[in-house]
């Protein structure tokens, strides 16, 4: 068993000693970032000569310090075979084609190309840290990364950690080919809800992976966001409104502007405007201009204004055949909608609902005038009607007027009433012996003229009147026709003449004129009758009455002068007329109590009245019989139910009632009473009937 261990140990001391020098471990590329180490790996087998490295071709040297390079040395066990190459801290110029050759056993090793990675400085970005837009104005943002950052480095765009599209990359090279920097520019319009945003823009490549990033802060000029407001937002025609404009602006609002309807509101300026609200507003929105350095910005509101129903169109009259359609039309405006019908001018049926009505086949009766009507708003505000008229254009309607019956040979007239639409063509009075249009013929005479608007509930017509003068036995017997014409056809109707005897006419009047006669004689004799008794009562008591002397001194006189004594006559009742003078034959003669003073006319009449049973004084009514001048006389009739004595009742003391408006009375009270003188067969009659007089007492001493 030892025979072959010793043979297989001869075998491999044989075998080992037969392999030539070779690379157990070559150098391979590396990256490596600047300023760190790089490390070429070379590992040799069987040899143990001289190692040396080179830099494009440049030998490096043998000595493993390698002097003259002092970042550079050789690194492993020389025994085993290993000859790493190091470069600490690695620098540009070390990026170059490194290779291990082992010089005596002339190996070289495959090139390892060192690439040194620089990493990218941070970004900047134009404009910031603080980079002020418009909100609205497309807007590019630039970030640029400077340096010689190895590879080139991408630059990313970032807000709130999601990137954002919309870039573009731009590189901008030296004039020796290197990479002098790079930028990018984001695309972006921003709005108000970017004003106060933060933008990072991230400068990454292989040398640093997680980039470096440079922030900036959105500053957004915009123009104003303007809210407006109502309050309250429902009202009531005639109630306030105040409008509130509230803005958001950078920079500041600089002014207001208010609108209604597009027309500028004078005199408004702030944010807030008062006004009164009516039926308008609901139509002619209110808007509030907003404006600041920027730009400006509108917002408008419309009210939702309660009101009652106003007329916009009015329905139109018009004139149709008869058997057409017609149609009416108007319109209301209200808030809420109001509530429109149609009715018949003096009708309550109501014919339709709506803006709108519709008569189908219309005929002569359906012309006249026909009512809109809106109903007040809940709130009873507004309302009204409108009117308009149908015509029904039809065969003339004619109708006979009332005619007063004539005289034979008399004058007569006869009247007709014609209804056409259209206006008639001609209207025509015929008779047996012809007809007649206009003008006269003969004994006979055409009047047309227009009737009263509205006469009998129709709508305009004619009135024809036929003037017969000398009326013949013919024209009572035979009837007139009265006939009218139009384009639609033609109507007529028939009158008859009445007649009027002359005889019974006549028996009338001489009746009347009787009874007429009988009346005023009778009245007459009982005036006279009455006026003798009054006159020969006069005549014989010459105290009765008498003339107070001549105008210069009778106002001056005093009572006992004027009347005499006393107790003949009793106490005296003096009544001064200011316009007639009573003289001793009953003639009338104008006197003047004041002398002139007063510049009335004057007379003194004494009457001596008696006195009545139980005191108190009695004047019955005057009555009006009597002819002018004569006395008046008192009616004792009512009281006494008897014939009027026909004279003056006379008493021995009273007072007697003035018997002119303008009179002055003085009196004086009575200081005993006779018993009345009656005429023989006169009956007693109570006094105490009669109620006393209420005679206003006037005393006035001229």
């Amino acid at each position: 068993m030892l025979v072959p261990a010793l043979l297989v140990l001869l075998f491999c001391v044989r075998g080992r000693a037969g392999r030539s020098p070779h690379f157990l471990q070559q150098p391979e590329d590396l990256v490596v970032l600047l300023g760190e180490e790089a490390r070429l790996p070379c590992v040799l087998g069987a040899y143990r000569g001289l190692v040396q490295w080179t830099k494009d071709g440049l030998a490096l040297g043998g000595e493993r310090d390698l002097p003259g390079w002092s970042r550079y040395w050789i690194s492993g066990n020389a025994a085993s075979g290993q000859h790493d190459l190091h470069i600490r801290p690695v620098e540009l110029e070390d990026e170059a084609s490194y290779e291990c050759q082992a010089t005596q056993a002339g190996l070289r090793s495959r090139p390892a190309q060192l690439h040194v990675l620089v990493p990218p400085e941070a970004p900047q970005v134009l404009g910031g840290p603080s980079v002020s837009l418009v909100v609205g104005v497309p807007a590019n943002l630039t970030c640029q990364s400077r340096g010689d950052a190895r590879p080139i480095p991408e630059l990313l765009w970032f807000r709130d950690g999601v990137r954002l599209e919309g870039t573009t990359f731009h590189q901008n090279l030296l004039k020796e080919g290197t990479t002098g920097s790079v930028e990018s520019t984001l695309f972006l319009t921003p709005s108000s809800h970017d004003d106060g945003a933060t933008l990072v823009c991230r400068a990454r490549s292989q040398a640093l992976p997680t980039g470096r990033d440079t922030a900036i802060t959105l500053s957004l000029q915009y123009p104003p966001v303007v809210t407006l407001s109502a309050e309250p937002q429902t009202v009531q025609e005639g109630e306030k409104v105040t409008f509130l404009c509230q803005a958001t602006a950078q920079p500041p609002v600089t002014g207001y502007r208010w609108a209604k309807g597009g027309s500028p509101v004078l005199g408004a300026r702030g944010p807030r405007l008062e006004v009164v609200a009516d039926a308008s507003f609901l139509t002619e929105p209110v808007s509030c201009e907003v404006s600041n350095a920027v730009g400006s910005a509108n917002r408008s509101t419309a009210l939702d204004v309660l009101f009652g129903p106003i007329l916009k169109a009015k329905p139109e009259s018009m004139s149709v055949d008869v058997g057409e359609d017609a149609s009416f039309s108007c319109a209301w405006r209200g808030n809420p909608l109001p509530r429109v019908t149609w009715t018949r001018r003096g009708g309550a049926q109501v014919l339709s609902s709506g803006p709108t009505l519709r008569l189908q086949s219309v005929g002569p009766e359906d012309a006249g005038d026909y009512v809109c009507r809106a109903e007040p708003g809940l709130l009873g505000l507004g309302g009204g009607t409108a009117e308009a008229r149908l015509t029904v254009n039809a065969p003339p309607v004619v109708m006979a007027l009332h005619s007063a019956p004539a005289f034979l040979r008399g004058p007569a007239r006869l009247q007709c009433l014609v209804f056409s639409s259209p206006a008639p063509e001609a209207v025509v009075w015929s008779w047996d012996e012809g007809f007649l249009e206009a003008g006269s013929r003969g004994r006979f005479l055409v009047e047309t003229f227009p009737a009263p608007e509205g006469y009998r509930g129709q709508g305009p017509g004619l009135i024809s009147v036929l003037h017969i003068s000398g009326t013949q036995e013919s024209d009572f017997s035979s009837g007139f026709n009265c006939s009218a014409r139009n384009r639609l056809g033609e109507g007529g109707t028939r009158i008859r003449l009445g007649r009027r005897d002359l005889l019974p006419t006549v028996q009338m009047v001489a009746g009347v004129a009787a009874a007429a006669t009988t009346i005023l004689i009778v009245i007459t004799g009982v005036a006279l009758c009455c006026w003798r008794h009054s006159k020969a009562s006069f005549s014989k008591q010459k105290n009765l009455v008498r003339i107070p002397g001549s105008s210069d001194g009778s106002s001056s006189r005093g009572p006992e002068e004027e009347t005499g004594s006393g107790e003949e006559r009793g106490p005296i009742v003096h009544t001064d007329h200011s316009d007639l003078v009573l003289d001793e034959e009953g003639a009338l003669d104008t006197k003047d109590p004041t002398n002139g003073y007063y510049k009335v006319r004057g007379v003194s009449v004494s009457l001596s009245l008696g006195e009545a049973p139980g005191g108190g004084l009695f004047l019955p009514p005057s009555s009006p019989l009597g002819l002018p001048g004569t006395p008046t006389f008192y009616d004792f009739n009512p009281h006494l139910d008897m014939v009027p004595p026909c004279r003056l009742y006379r008493a021995r003391a009273g007072y007697l009632t003035t018997p002119h408006p303008r009179a002055f009375t003085n009196y004086i009270k009575p200081t005993s009473f006779g018993p009345p003188e009656l005429a023989s067969g006169t009956p007693p009659f109570p006094y105490a009937a009669f109620p006393m007089p209420s005679h206003p007492r006037l005393q006035t001493h001229v």
